[in-house]
């Protein structure tokens, strides 16, 4: 299922209805697991992320994502646990055992096979067609993959261990764990395997075995040979680990150890951003900010002041604090600081109309070193990203054959007419007519019969050459639903322009929503699709932000006009 990339459709803030629903469906679908660690899994004041993504077959799946970590996707109706919650809970599930080397070909998409799976002392687990279940390695019961049962464990035995055991959906290793923190699997060394392990009775896999399993997966999955390489190497370095039962019980005990210190922090990500969000407030009402300017609008305070104030390496995020809206936290610098006054001059538009700037907390504030103007361009271009330096375009046109030989020839003012130019330039009806041509018009008609093309150069990259004429960045806004009106950039790619990284700059400063969209009959293109008609936004950006020439922006004459004032 994530053997291969996958594509994010949407990443939004869960609600409070879907927070609880989601903890009704854990419960359902998961009994074993009790109120607490529902809780636990899905705490009520932390941010939990709904991420809608589409596999590389096309299957819609829908992820929730906690501290960046993906703790349960859903697929067609079906909640399923990912490794990071079964390293949490590893008897969640049902679990079948199998060799280390046969992680290998799990990772590449393929199923586990039933030659492959270590039956214990104690026997299968049972469980029935399609039920969810977990496969761990020898030596160790931190579960490496998830998937559904091929058949009930009664017909396992009848088929004398032969065929498809398990269906793979997702494994660690994959892009679904690599959409997380990357972590690996901790040690929870097998009693059983560890008394096999001192005996010396099957210590090692049994080769025979293996190989009817790699025979059976190749029977199985030849249409999912294709697997992804670098996958398969990350994980033969991390097979040494898991086979190691000794070393990895130590390291099991640090990375238990540290994420209970983590839990432990005292600070929340809320009250994180609150300090970060009063720090960039100060620092903007201190330097950026004059008693000229007022009164300013709030959004315009926030974009050009605030943004601009957050230390490097941070993002300025309002949706992640305790206040969630501009509006909510303006209203409390003005009502427990009182060092704003926020008025609505007009209907439904907020301004900054008064600042004391004789407040104790901001005569106090000492603004902080290394913060300046620059770094307003890296909250609209990305953290950590390099300067984005805009192409020299210029307009060619290419010397065909035929036009070869009228090259060789130069006057000074005009140019006289030979057999090569007369069959160049000249129609049938002026053969015996012209017998000279000014360079004016000797170049519109040269012009006229050559075919235009463009070269794009970008910095430190060698020139590009293409025929016709260069797309340029497309700007419009259509309707969506009854009163909805959205903007639709196209061509970024032309231009050398990421459309992920110009999406999230201009959430950033419109505070709007934003996604990336396929373009229709376009293999290699994207646009990007933000709320609200936001055409003034778009151009500063591409203006202002990546210097793209106006010439080549389609659609700015679109942007909405501001009514007169009375």
């Amino acid at each position: 299922m994530f053997a291969r990339p996958f594509r994010v459709k949407s990443n939004t803030a869960i609600k409070g209805s879907d927070r609880r629903k989601l903890k009704a469906d854990i419960s359902a679908a998961f009994p074993s697991l009790s109120a607490d660690d529902v809780s636990e899994l899905v705490p009520n004041k932390e941010e939990l992320n709904v991420v809608k993504v589409y596999a590389h077959k096309g299957d819609a799946v829908t992820l929730y994502v906690l501290h960046k970590n993906p703790l349960f996707f859903e697929l067609e109706k079906r909640l399923y646990p990912t490794v990071y919650v079964l390293w949490r809970y590893p008897n969640l599930l049902p679990t079948f055992r199998t060799w280390t080397p046969v992680l290998q070909k799990l990772i590449g998409g393929a199923d586990l096979m039933l030659p492959g799976v270590v039956v214990p002392s104690g026997g299968l687990p049972d469980v029935n067609q399609g039920s969810c279940c977990a496969v761990t390695v020898v030596n160790n019961r931190a579960p490496v993959a998830v998937g559904t049962a091929a058949v009930s464990t009664a017909e396992m035995r009848s088929l004398g261990m032969k065929g498809r055991g398990v269906c793979v959906v997702h494994t660690y290793m994959d892009n679904l764990w690599a959409f997380g923190d990357k972590s690996g699997p901790p040690s929870l060394p097998d009693a059983e395997s560890a008394e096999q392990g001192v005996n010396g009775e099957e210590c090692n896999f049994d080769e025979e075995e293996v190989e009817e399993e790699e025979e059976e997966v190749k029977k199985c999955v030849e249409e999912e040979h294709s697997s992804c390489d670098t996958a398969t190497d990350q994980a033969c370095s991390g097979l040494e680990e898991l086979s190691l039962a000794e070393q990895a019980e130590e390291k099991g005990e640090k990375s238990i150890e540290e994420e209970e210190g983590s839990q432990d922090d005292p600070k929340h990500p809320q009250e994180i951003m609150d300090a970060l969000l009063f720090q960039c407030f100060l620092h903007a009402l201190k330097s950026k900010v004059k008693k000229s300017e007022l009164p300013l609008l709030t959004s315009t305070f926030l974009r050009n002041h605030m943004f601009s104030c957050c230390p490097s390496g941070k993002q300025l995020d309002i949706k992640k604090s305790s206040y969630k809206k501009l509006s909510k936290f303006l209203q409390a610098m003005q009502q427990q600081h009182n060092l704003v006054r926020v008025k609505e001059l007009t209907k439904g538009v907020e301004s900054i109309v008064e600042v004391d700037w004789k407040n104790q907390a901001l005569r106090s504030f000492s603004t902080p070193e290394g913060i300046d103007d620059e770094v307003a361009p890296m909250q609209d271009g990305g953290e950590g990203e390099a300067p984005y330096y805009p192409p020299e375009i210029t307009t060619l046109y290419s010397v065909s054959a035929r036009l070869g030989p009228l090259f060789l020839e130069a006057n000074k003012s005009y140019v006289t007419i030979n057999p090569t130019l007369c069959d160049c330039l000249l129609e049938k009806s002026e053969y015996q007519e012209v017998q000279s041509l000014k360079w004016d018009d000797l170049f519109s008609r040269t012009l006229g019969r050559m075919q235009e093309c463009y070269q794009v150069v970008f910095p430190g990259l060698a020139p590009v050459t293409r025929k016709g004429h260069i797309e340029p960045i497309d700007i419009s806004v259509a309707s969506r639903g009854s009163n909805k009106k959205v903007t639709l950039i196209k061509n970024l790619e032309v231009y050398g322009l990421d459309p992920a990284v110009v999406a999230t700059a201009l959430q950033r400063r419109v505070q709007a929503s934003s996604v990336l969209q396929p373009i229709p009959g376009s293999k290699d293109k994207v646009l990007v699709q933000i709320q609200g008609n936001q055409i003034h936004q778009v151009g500063n950006l591409l203006l202002d932000h990546y210097r793209i020439p106006r010439k080549y922006i389609q659609g700015l004459e679109k942007a909405p006009k501001g009514g007169k004032k009375k």
